[in-house]
């Protein structure tokens, strides 16, 4: 039941990013860019998810104790950068493009059709 509420939660984010991201507001669609990496950091979170007993850096392979995947870590913090990188970048292009031709909405802006 907790994977397919999980499941769930990826699926709405995921579609409401993808609709905020396809809206002719500029900052609504930047919004919507930032809700998508999280879904798609959720989503590396339920795929990777396993029952380990500890921590990836404790040693108790000896023991035959189950540890967690350090591999989804790596990634998902690898992808949370990304993310971050990427909206900044994203950011500061909806304020160059507000401020060259003081309007958000993609419409409005006639000049970037050469």
């Amino acid at each position: 039941m907790i994977e397919f509420m999980f499941a769930l939660a990826i699926g709405m984010l995921f579609g409401i990013g993808v609709f905020q991201l396809l809206r002719r507001d500029l900052i609504k669609a930047a919004i919507g860019f930032a809700i998508l990496f999280s879904a798609i950091n959720l989503f590396f979170v339920a795929v990777g998810a396993f029952e380990g007993e500890y921590a990836p850096y404790v040693s108790n392979v000896e023991a035959g104790r189950q540890t967690s995947d350090p591999l989804i870590q790596a990634l998902i913090l690898t992808a949370i950068v990304v993310s971050f990188g990427s909206f900044s970048l994203v950011l500061g292009l909806v304020n160059i493009i507000s401020l060259r031709y003081g309007t958000v909405d993609s419409n409005a802006v006639n000049n970037l059709k050469h």
